[in-house]
Parts: structure tokens; C-alpha cells; sequence
């Protein structure tokens, strides 16, 4: 049996389809079942339904505006449920791990494109450095583990995901869905979208069905560290002008003085090339998809 925790999220259900595609026994551990920040309750449900590979998705996440403005909880919450979840995949005799971190581990004076070598140079971004440091000591945990109990794990490194089912928060939420939510408000009420930032900041932005089939391969054959992108990167404005003319609202106002972030982020992605990995869905096709899948679904949707 495969278990993914975090199903629900963006990323979690591209997963679970994809798994499910394959004819696989997939058991999906979201926060309704258990909350994975209580240590005893973990562990006991992984000893109990002791699966063979675990996609540890699960995690606290904010975008840029919630980072800022809550990094204790960022940070606390994110360990705790980090370091259970190993725990429990350890002691219940899991044969593998694959715990799924971000490219907000990575300090922004990394030698671009950014190989994973380069995770413990620097600190992570202040614009996300209390995730960022959560999700490099899952890294430390993973690296103990495997020294003294041989527990095997890949550990993806997400370049910014997109898609139906997320977390559709315009004020704390990632830059892709917070767009679209002020996109399509501004469509039925006729007004502005207010963007943060000057819009020259470069994302590299990947869609979930396309991360979900590269987290399947890292599954199937790889161990370790491994960055998962497309090794393009597209400024913020090229994602405002593709929402603008899904949309058809052409009223972009921007916020200079709000923070743009770390102005550019790219990713070697060579390893990653070497599984056959290819993305299939361009940027246009995928925020397409999701604006129509946001308009489709709303209010019926996660804020």
C-alpha cells in the first residue's frame, strides 16, 4: 500500500489521480484523520497500516504575505509534522520515503541555475526563511535516518506548483492561485487586481499533473536530494498577462511598494532529465486550466 499525506492540497490530489491511474493501492492520510502534528497518534497510525512507500506531502504553507507574517508557526508546525511522519514511516518498516520539500530551502546567493548541491550554502530567502529551515531539517532527519536505520527516501525539491485544488487565498496565498482569485473577483465585480511587487520577479512554475507523474518516477527510482521543475523561469508579469486575457479583465494595478521576493529562481534540473521526465503542459494551457477550473468550481473552492 502507497500512503500520500497532504492528498487534499494542489499537488496532493494530481497524485493521487495519477496513482490511481495505475491501478495502485493508494490509502490518502489528510489533517480530517490525523493531525500529524500529535506525535503518539502518528506513530501509532503508521505502525498500524504499515504501508510500503509513503509520499509525505503534508505541510503548513502560506505564500509570500502569510510567510512574513507568521514564521513561528511556519517553522514549529512544519517540524513537528516533518519529524513525525519519519518517525513513523521508521519504526513501522516502511521500505521508503519520498518527502516532498520546496525551493524556498535555497539561499538566494546560490550560483543559478541552482543544482542541488548548493541546499545547505547560505540561508534560505528572509522571505521564507522559517519554512525554509523546516524543510532543511527534514533533510537532516532523512540524512540521520538513513546512516543508522538504512531508511531509504528521495527528497523533491518543488519549484513553485499550480493547479486545480489549491489553496485559493488572494492575501496569504502562493503567487499562481492568489492571482487567479483576484482575477475572477475582479471579472464579477468589475474592478482592479492589485499585485504585489513590480512583476519582474522570474518563478519557474509547474503544472500539478506534471509534477505528480515527475514525484511517481522519483518514486519508482531515485534516492536522494533532486530538484523538480521545469528549468524555465517566466517573470510574475508574463503569468498577470496570460490571467489578464483568460480573464478579460485588463485592469492591473501594481504595488511597487510591496516586496517582489527573491528576484530570480532557476533550477538545474539534470537529474531529473535523467529519469526521462518531460513536462507536458505549458504555462498558457496550465493557467488556462486553472482559472477556468477556479470559475467552474467557485465559491465551492479552498480560501
Amino acid at each position: 500500500m502507497i500512503v500520500v499525506t497532504g492528498g487534499s492540497g494542489v499537488l496532493g490530489r494530481a497524485l493521487v489521480a495519477a496513482l490511481n491511474a495505475q491501478g495502485t493501492d493508494v490509502r490518502v492520510l489528510g489533517s480530517s484523520e490525523l493531525d500529524l502534528r500529535d506525535r503518539d497518534r502518528t506513530i501509532a497510525w503508521f505502525q498500524r497500516e504499515r504501508p510500503s512507500l509513503v509520499y509525505h506531502l503534508a505541510a503548513k504553507v502560506f505564500g509570500l504575505g502569510g510567510n512574513t507574517q507568521f514564521p513561528a508557526e511556519m517553522f514549529s508546525d512544519n517540524v513537528r509534522i516533518n519529524m513525525n511522519v519519519i518517525d513513523g514511516v521508521h519504526l513501522s518498516g516502511c521500505e521508503k520515503i519520498v518527502a516532498v520539500s520546496t525551493v524556498a530551502t535555497y539561499s538566494s546567493d546560490a550560483p543559478r541555475p541552482v543544482a542541488e548541491t548548493s541546499i545547505w550554502n547560505g540561508e534560505p530567502h528572509r522571505s521564507e526563511g522559517a519554512y525554509g529551515h523546516a524543510k532543511r531539517a527534514m533533510l537532516a532527519q532523512l540524512d540521520a535516518y538513513a546512516k543508522q536505520y538504512q531508511l531509504r527516501f528521495a527528497y523533491p525539491i518543488m519549484t513553485n506548483i499550480y493547479g486545480p485544488h489549491d489553496r485559493f487565498d488572494p492575501v496569504h496565498g502562493h503567487v499562481v492561485p492568489s492571482l487567479v482569485a483576484k482575477f475572477f473577483e475582479a471579472k464579477q465585480s468589475g474592478g482592479a487586481v492589485d499585485v504585489w511587487g513590480t512583476g519582474r520577479a522570474e518563478r519557474d512554475f509547474l503544472y500539478a499533473d506534471d509534477a505528480a507523474e515527475a514525484l511517481i518516477k522519483i518514486g519508482a527510482t531515485f534516492e536522494g536530494p533532486i530538484n523538480v521543475a521545469t528549468g524555465r523561469t517566466v517573470p510574475i508579469r508574463r503569468v498577470v498577462e496570460i490571467l489578464s486575457a483568460d480573464s478579460g479583465v485588463e485592469n492591473v494595478r501594481w504595488d511597487s511598494t510591496k516586496p517582489d521576493g527573491q528576484l530570480e529562481r532557476s533550477y538545474n534540473v539534470e537529474k531529473l532529465d535523467s529519469l526521462g521526465f518531460v513536462p507536458r503542459v505549458t504555462l498558457e494551457e496550465g493557467l488556462d486550466r486553472t482559472f477556468q477550473w477556479f470559475a467552474t468550481h467557485y465559491p465551492d473552492v479552498r480560501r
